[in-house]
């Protein structure tokens, strides 16, 4: 019809696919402070490659109420496109409640998935979903938000997200890369 051949069609489509893409479109290697509103939290994670698509987490927050979370774990990440990278941890948390709380202590698995995404230059979206499991049933990890990267050190994050712990926050947060 055109006088394109099956084989260049083929080679044309591979060149314009996201599958051609191979590096990260975000930086894993971060450490992040953060305070959350409703109950309020200060926290920080701390995040670094260990190859290539894997990295390690380490996170902890707290309401100062002598409660804590504290996650440890791995995660992978990759690309989804030009714009976009897919990424999922696992997590060992260990959660400590207030002395109100007639809860004890606990270790809890995390296990989530998510994606960043470019929505124009130095604006990122964000939105992660996952489940926080016990033997006494799972607890919902949903989150949502964006970030303004001023520099490729810097960036601004404002998140809507419910971590299984402390329920529904607004979280602001500054994260450095490194």
């Amino acid at each position: 019809m055109f006088g394109i051949t099956n084989k260049q069609l083929l080679i044309g489509l591979a060149v314009l696919s996201s599958f051609s893409v191979s590096a990260n479109n975000f930086n894993y290697n971060a450490f992040e402070v953060r305070m959350g509103a409703s109950p309020s939290t200060f926290g920080g994670e701390f995040t670094t490659y260990f190859t290539e698509n894997t990295h390690f987490i380490g996170r902890f927050d707290s309401g100062f109420n002598g409660d804590w979370d504290l996650a440890g774990g791995i995660g992978f990440n990759g690309p989804a496109g030009q714009f976009a990278d897919v990424y999922g941890q696992m997590l060992l948390h260990n959660i400590k409640y207030d002395s109100d709380s007639s809860k004890d202590d606990a270790f809890k698995t995390e296990i989530n998935l998510g994606v960043r995404a470019w929505l124009m230059a130095g604006v990122e979206v964000n939105a992660r979903l996952g489940q926080l499991i016990d033997n006494d049933g799972t607890n919902s990890v949903v989150g949502f938000g964006g970030r303004f990267h001023s520099t490729d050190q810097l960036s601004l994050g404002l998140d809507f997200r419910n971590n299984g712990t402390y329920g529904h926050q607004i979280l602001m947060s500054a994260k450095f890369g490194f």
